[in-house]
């Protein structure tokens, strides 16, 4: 079923729409935060950034609900999910109107920007616990049927939101930015987002009360002390890796992508450095927002023909074929035209590599649904985050200690591409080792050896 059909079988339901539209209102509102803290850091026309502060960002950004996740996640089997959404929003309204009173009364002075990337850690932090919330609510919004149909949908569906927050704060930036100082833009942006997030609180209210669970809420029971609590979270998360060592497949796919995320991830880095530091002045704030602007839309067009092109392409050569010809496929595109450093041939290879790590994730998000036991898949999908986020900042570390300060290292983007080809030879053995039948468990059956 492609997606306009499966939307519009899912649309029919009015806890569907009004869930997808809270989930759109809220990533737009999380984008735009995330735009307005990166231009306020790294896009200061007084500043010159180096991996360090793209580091410092992308930690702020991903690492904290990596931390405090496994500790906080099983609240959203006990507390009542559509108050979690208003009251989660509700508090986002509140930091994000005053990031933006710390932006235009705080100046840079050390103590405005402490309290500066403490709000932008809550914030962002909060997020990540209310798309959790989303991904447990959506079965109460939809027939049993159809719960894949929805998971399939929603996961396209959230970045269109992203997208709309990241593109409004970039607009306001670049407008902005032409007619008052940069720092006064940066707070219209934080203004933008306080106003999404007062919509989101809205779309929330519109939900019945107990629509979106928990049906049964878990209470859990055993050492009421925090040392206690903390002993049983680990416990369980190391159950999740020893279920994944059983589970090869999901196992080997989490590895994977911690792997690919590093390298991608240090591609990144160095295309902003660039973009800062090379193709224009420190003081050119406004061409390099642009130029990177239209980066950033390239791997967002390559991210969204993923959706379309990964699940035809599993039926036909199987699903470990896809990922290890994605993987291929950017050792190619980053040495030709990825390792060109010009701007275009940047742009054409933003768009191949976000479309081929677009579609690694989509192939390790159906290893893990497909192999991993229910009891387990929450705590499995804690381990996905961290491995995720953290596979990022450790990017941007690397990037900070191998890499020049201006980004600009053909040396050092021919070797990304060799790293693609060690991580597709290292998958193939291992995904051999396993075997074909085991592995491409829960994909189309018409699949290929």
């Amino acid at each position: 079923m492609d997606f306009p059909r499966a939307l519009r079988r899912l649309w029919r339901h009015p806890l569907f729409r009004r869930l997808l539209a809270l989930r759109i209102a809220t990533q737009a509102s999380d984008a735009a935060l995330q735009v307005g803290l990166a231009t306020y850091v790294l896009f200061s026309p007084n500043n010159q950034p180096d991996a360090g502060s793209i580091a410092a960002v992308l930690a702020v950004t991903l690492l904290p609900f990596s931390l405090v996740g496994p500790f906080v996640s099983g609240a959203l089997d006990t507390w009542n999910r559509r108050q979690v959404f208003v009251i989660t929003d509700l508090i986002r309204v509140l930091l994000a109107a005053g990031l933006c009173a710390l932006v235009l009364l705080g100046g840079r002075t050390p103590a405005a920007l402490t309290g500066f990337f403490v709000l932008a850690l809550l914030a962002l932090s909060i997020n990540r616990f209310m798309m959790a919330g989303m991904s447990a609510a959506l079965t109460h919004t939809v027939d049993r049927d159809e719960y894949l149909l929805a998971s399939s949908v929603m996961p396209v569906v959230g970045p269109v939101g992203a997208a709309i927050g990241a593109g409004t704060a970039g607009a306001i930036r670049l407008v902005g930015g032409a007619s008052m100082p940069a720092w006064q833009a940066d707070a219209l942006i934080f203004a933008a987002g306080t106003g999404g997030f007062v919509i989101s609180v809205v779309l929330a209210l519109r939900i019945p009360r107990d629509a979106l669970g928990p049906d049964h809420r878990t209470v859990r029971r055993g050492s009421g002390s925090w040392a206690g609590r903390a002993r049983l979270v680990l416990v369980g998360l190391g159950d999740a890796v020893r279920h994944l060592r059983e589970r090869s497949p999901a196992g080997l796919g989490l590895v994977m992508i911690f792997a690919q995320r590093l390298a991608y991830g240090m591609i990144t880095v160095s295309v902003i450095l660039l973009y800062r530091n090379w193709f224009h002045r420190v003081d050119e704030v406004g061409p390099a927002l642009a130029g990177l602007g239209v980066w950033v839309g390239a791997t967002g067009a390559g991210f969204l023909l993923a959706a379309a092109v990964t699940p035809v392409l599993a039926r036909r050569i199987g699903l470990r074929n896809t990922i290890s010809f994605m993987l291929i496929s950017s050792a190619v595109l980053q040495l030709a035209p990825g390792s060109i450093i010009t701007e275009p041939t940047l742009v054409v290879a933003a768009f191949g590599l976000g479309l081929a790590a677009q579609a690694l994730k989509i192939g390790v998000d159906t290893l893990v649904q497909a192999h991993v036991e229910d009891e387990y898949k929450g705590r499995v999908f804690v381990l996905y985050d961290m491995v995720f986020n953290v596979a990022f900042v450790g990017s941007a570390v690397l990037t900070m200690l191998l890499f020049p300060a201006d980004g600009h290292t053909i040396a050092g983007f021919v070797a990304l591409a060799g790293i693609f080809v060690v991580i597709a030879v290292a998958f193939a053995l291992a995904a051999n080792r396993i075997g074909r039948a085991r592995f491409e468990e829960g994909t189309p059956s018409d699949a290929p050896a």
